[in-house]
């Protein structure tokens, strides 16, 4: 438990098939602390394997998504204690879930908030976020991602602008760039981003997978390999009773009920 006696994510359910985790350190803006980093990582781990969640709605709350890591646990340590952590495995099952997940960003997304922002299939911004990797400024660099996942989502020039100098950009310069999927008003980030989750729940969870693991494993490959994936997956489906579903609810001009099978 941490020091404010709650745990530092909490986990809800707030529509069918949707989980919400919520980032709860609001005294520290939900610096990134060890604790927080392996319950998130604990937490995606139980969802992805439960058959009632079919999307992930992540959030900081309506004032800041995270501001970085936390800093205190990081100033005495050195190479090997860090490089012990092995944070590619805290975060491994937060990378590698299957199912999508939606980021709600209020506020600060700073160093490591950017970075788990960034592991979101879709982000939802408030007029207010600000997205930032500044770990320039305290002498080290993004180490969780960020300097690879940024130049994957923004392009070259804007990444090394923002890892090099260290300044934030607005919600609306991450749309333009292609890091935010849509920008709205503050008061209106949860609503949106649990109706948009609300809405994928309700589609057929092996459609959506596929869809999600042809993107992602589509990035790094040639347009030729990434099409064969494409092709494979879509006959795949195929053998699905969703496919039979929604196909036969389309001509039969009525609402589909899949049932991820």
């Amino acid at each position: 438990m941490s020091e404010t006696e709650q745990p530092s994510v909490l986990l809800d359910h707030p529509a069918d098939g949707v989980a919400r985790l919520t980032l709860n350190r609001p005294h520290v803006t939900n610096a990134l602390s060890l604790e927080l980093q392996a319950l998130l990582s604990s937490h995606f781990s139980d969802l992805a394997l439960d058959p009632q969640v079919r999307c992930i709605l992540l959030t900081g709350g309506d004032r800041a998504f995270a501001a970085g890591g936390d800093i205190s646990s990081m100033a005495g340590v050195g190479p090997i204690d860090i490089y012990q952590r092995h944070t590619e495995r805290v975060w491994a099952p937060i990378q590698h879930c299957p199912k999508p997940v939606i980021a709600a960003v209020c506020g600060y997304a700073y160093g490591g908030g950017c970075e788990l922002a960034m592991h979101a299939d879709i982000i939802i911004a408030g007029e207010s976020a600000r997205f930032c990797q500044p770990e320039i400024r305290i002498g080290i660099m993004p180490g969780i991602g960020g300097t690879q996942r940024l130049v994957r989502a923004i392009g070259k020039a804007k990444a090394m602008q923002m890892a090099l100098t260290g300044r934030p950009i607005t919600a609306q310069e991450a749309c333009i760039a292609g890091l935010v999927s849509e920008v709205v008003a503050d008061e209106e980030v949860q609503n949106v981003a649990l109706e948009q989750a609300t809405l994928i729940a309700a589609m057929p969870p092996l459609a959506a997978e596929q869809i999600k693991e042809v993107i992602l494993a589509g990035m790094d490959a040639s347009l030729e390999a990434g099409l064969a994936l494409e092709r494979k997956a879509n006959a795949l489906l195929f053998a699905s009773r969703d496919q039979k579903e929604g196909m036969n609810a389309f001509i039969e001009k009525r609402r589909p009920q899949f049932t991820g099978n």
